[in-house]
Order: structure tokens, then C-alpha cells, then sequence
């Protein structure tokens, strides 16, 4: 939908699913209030889904303006069925960048409201403005209050995570309470929303509640209640992979390799490896200069009987800048440059620029899985 600082916005298609529904049960509330409006009523209605959206994105955008002072990379924001969401590559590096990363989104949310408020004690009541007016205030203090509660995947879960993590210096700490709370929320949203609706707490009374109204407020807390505990178990998730992440070394990956011309045959390169001790092949030139891998999937695709007609030239993929890799990186800076240059093999390189060996993608996912695995904190 275009690229505010920078950072492109993204419409998911529930989107659509939730304006309509926005826009019916707001057009149905404008009968009430406005009914000479007649069908315009819905036209009216989807107005005010935009605009509501639209400060879903204010609020999204307050996360994105945050991160990218902190120097913090922002992939995308996107709209979706419940609100929206920035993604930021990384981590707060504080506890305190963390908070105010998080509470910038809520603030905004009741600014906005606040606007909208004097704005609308500057119209008639009952009115076409007065009635947008009015939905807008609520709706943004609504959108901060929600946010404000503190368990992940909402801001106030991060905010409850950026206390945790000043009290205790542990960041992993701080999102397993926070985590925690989130899904405790949940479960008090499953059973809490609908009884608070029944009961009259949130200004119904339990007598005009119908049936079908029952079983709408039941799903709209069984929708939410699985959005927040799915939110707080993905978080855990991301803090466990982010914990792991530096035990993911190209050093220590990396396959032995042995260099052979680009006319040996792969039997007699295989005897060379095995020799050696080694687990891949390095095609150079004259001048022993890389110029591609001999692809192991290729090599188990060769028959055994065929291995001393077939060159390695044939079943080598040539070397791209991004398919070389220093030996030191390690971590998500190591992931990131798999992720920009997707190949099955890499070549790992020394500072001198010295063939150090071969590193292969599935070597990785792995060490990956197998890291992810370890109980925390091992």
C-alpha cells in the first residue's frame, strides 16, 4: 500500500473479511442513530472501517518511527484481521528501548483518541460527523487499552517483558513471565469476555442478550483468546531461537574440502577426499582459484559404476559473491547471508581469503533444529 520511512505496508486478505464485518455491525448501529440515511448508512459505515484502519497504521507506525531510531531494521508492517503488526528484525538491545518500543504504540492510539475527542465536542451530536467522531475516540481507546494489557503479544506484554528483564538482566526471563501472563489473559478472555457481555458489565443487559448474540460474543473470545495464546507461545518460540542463534558458527559447520580440477573424474576425487578426511569437493582452475562446488546431492545421484567416466565439472554449480562466506560469522548475521544468497552449499573462505571448506544448508537447519531442541538455558 505504499512505503512510509521506508518500510513497505501490507494489507493481509482478512483484512477485507474484518471491514465487512465492521462495516455491517457499524451500519446496523447508524439505523439506530441515523436512520435517515437510509442504505448510505453502509457507505458511511465502510468509511469509518478505513479510517479506523487507519489508525491501526498511525499506531504501527509509531512502532516502525521507534525501532528505526534505535537503529532497529523493520521488515514490513502489515494490516490484518485483529489490528496489525511491525516486524522488527531484531532485538532491543535494552530493557529501556524495549518499553518505550512498545509504549509508543498505545500512547499514539490514545493521542488519536484525544483528537478525535476535541474534534468531536467541536460538532453537533447526532450528527453524520459527530457519530464518526464519536466511533473513532472509542475505538482508539479501546485499541490502547487492549494493547496495554500486560501479556504477550501486546505491547503491554513487552512492556511487562522490559521490567522483568531491567529486575532480573535476562531478556529470556523477561519474555517467559511476560508469556506466561499472555496466556493466562487468554484463558480470562475465553471465559471472561462472554460473561462480562451476559452479565451486563459491559453496559448490556443480561436480559436483551439473544441467543445469537451469546454465540457471537462467545466467538468474538474464542478468536481472541487463540490469537493471544498462539502470540505469547510464538514469542517463547523467537526468544528460544534468538538464545540459540550464537551457537550457529560457519567455523564450525563448515565441511573439510578438498580442491580438484574441473576434468577429474569424480571416483578419483571422492579417493581424495577420503584420504583426507573430507566431506566436499572445491572445483579450482590452474591457478587453484575456486571456481565452483561439486553439488552433494549430485554426487549421490551418480552411480557408483559411472563415478570414473563422469566429471566433476558436470555436477558443480558455479561460484556466485554470494555463495562465499567468511568463517567467522556465526549467528543470525550467518542466517541473513544464507537467507540473501539461497544455495545448497557455500564456499567458506579465511580472511586471506583461503579455501577453509564447505558449508551445507542442510548442515545448518541441523544444528538449527538440533540447538532449538536443548532445554533453555543449555
Amino acid at each position: 500500500m505504499g512505503r512510509p520511512f521506508g518500510v513497505p505496508v501490507y494489507v493481509a486478505p482478512s483484512w477485507f473479511l474484518v471491514a465487512a464485518l465492521i462495516t455491517w455491525i457499524f451500519g446496523g448501529q447508524l439505523e439506530r442513530v441515523l436512520p435517515q440515511l437510509g442504505g448510505l448508512r453502509y457507505l458511511l459505515a465502510l468509511f469509518f472501517a478505513v479510517a479506523f484502519y487507519a489508525s491501526v497504521l498511525v499506531h504501527e507506525l509509531a512502532h516502525t518511527v521507534a525501532a528505526l531510531r534505535f537503529k532497529l531494521p523493520v521488515r514490513r508492517i502489515q494490516l490484518q484481521f485483529f489490528g496489525g503488526v511491525s516486524e522488527i528484525e531484531k532485538e532491543s538491545e535494552t530493557p529501556g528501548r524495549e518499553f518505550i518500543l512498545a509504549f509508543v504504540g498505545p500512547l499514539l492510539s490514545l493521542v488519536l483518541s484525544g483528537i478525535f475527542y476535541l474534534g468531536l465536542l467541536a460538532v453537533e451530536p447526532g450528527t453524520v460527523p459527530g457519530v464518526l467522531l464519536a466511533g473513532l475516540t472509542i475505538s482508539n481507546l479501546i485499541v490502547a487499552a487492549f494493547n496495554l494489557l500486560p501479556g504477550l503479544p501486546l505491547d503491554g506484554g513487552r512492556m511487562l517483558r522490559a521490567v522483568v528483564w531491567k529486575i532480573t538482566g535476562k531478556p529470556m526471563s523477561g519474555t517467559v513471565a511476560a508469556a506466561w501472563v499472555g496466556r493466562a489473559l487468554a484463558v480470562a478472555v475465553l471465559i471472561g469476555l462472554p460473561l462480562l457481555t451476559r452479565t451486563g458489565a459491559l453496559g448490556t443487559s443480561a436480559r436483551n442478550v439473544s441467543g445469537m448474540e451469546t454465540v457471537t460474543d462467545a466467538l468474538l473470545a474464542a478468536i481472541l483468546a487463540a490469537i493471544i495464546w498462539t502470540g505469547a507461545g510464538n514469542s517463547l518460540r523467537m526468544a528460544r531461537l534468538r538464545e540459540h542463534l550464537p551457537e550457529l558458527q560457519a567455523r564450525a559447520l563448515t565441511r573439510r574440502a578438498v580442491p580438484v580440477e574441473s576434468s577429474t573424474p569424480l571416483s578419483e576425487a571422492l579417493r581424495r577426499a577420503n584420504e583426507a578426511g573430507a566431506r566436499a569437493l572445491v572445483v579450482v582452475d590452474g591457478q587453484g582459484d575456486p571456481t565452483a562446488l561439486v553439488r552433494e546431492s549430485a554426487i549421490v545421484g551418480v552411480p557408483q559404476h559411472r563415478r570414473p567416466w563422469v566429471a566433476v565439472s558436470g555436477l558443480a554449480q558455479d561460484l556466485t559473491e554470494g555463495m562465499k562466506v567468511p568463517a567467522d560469522l556465526a549467528g543470525e548475521a550467518l542466517l541473513e547471508r544464507l537467507r540473501a544468497s539461497p544455495a545448497t552449499e557455500y564456499l567458506v573462505l579465511e580472511e586471506t581469503g583461503e579455501i577453509y571448506g564447505v558449508l551445507s544448508t542442510a548442515d545448518v537447519e541441523r544444528a538449527f533444529v538440533a540447538a532449538m531442541a536443548r532445554p533453555q538455558g543449555k
